[in-house]
């Protein structure tokens, strides 16, 4: 079991930055979906298990984009905000 959950890991970190990226931001929907649901007319249990569902995925959908981003597309993605703060900060003055 070890083996296996080791070379899922190693596939999703060969996937590209724009990926992690794209993962992460599908993630941001489903959050949005998962509280969204309660303001549906449904049973109690139903909105439980829509909850269930929805909140799970969202959460692989956020450690799955971090995962494939790992330390080193997290530090490209930090520097890439300082860079458009600074623009943005030359563009007022």
């Amino acid at each position: 079991m070890q083996e296996k959950w080791q070379k899922f890991l190693a596939s999703l970190r060969r996937c590209s930055f724009r990926t992690g990226v794209i993962v992460l931001l599908c993630a941001i929907p489903l959050y949005i979906l998962s509280f969204v649901q309660f303001l549906l007319p449904l049973s109690a249990v139903a909105k439980g298990v829509l909850w269930t569902i929805l909140f799970g995925l969202a959460k692989c959908c956020q450690y799955g984009g971090l995962t494939i981003l790992g330390a080193d597309g997290y530090r490209r993605l930090r520097q890439w905000m300082k860079t458009k703060k600074k623009e943005s900060g030359n563009k007022a003055e």
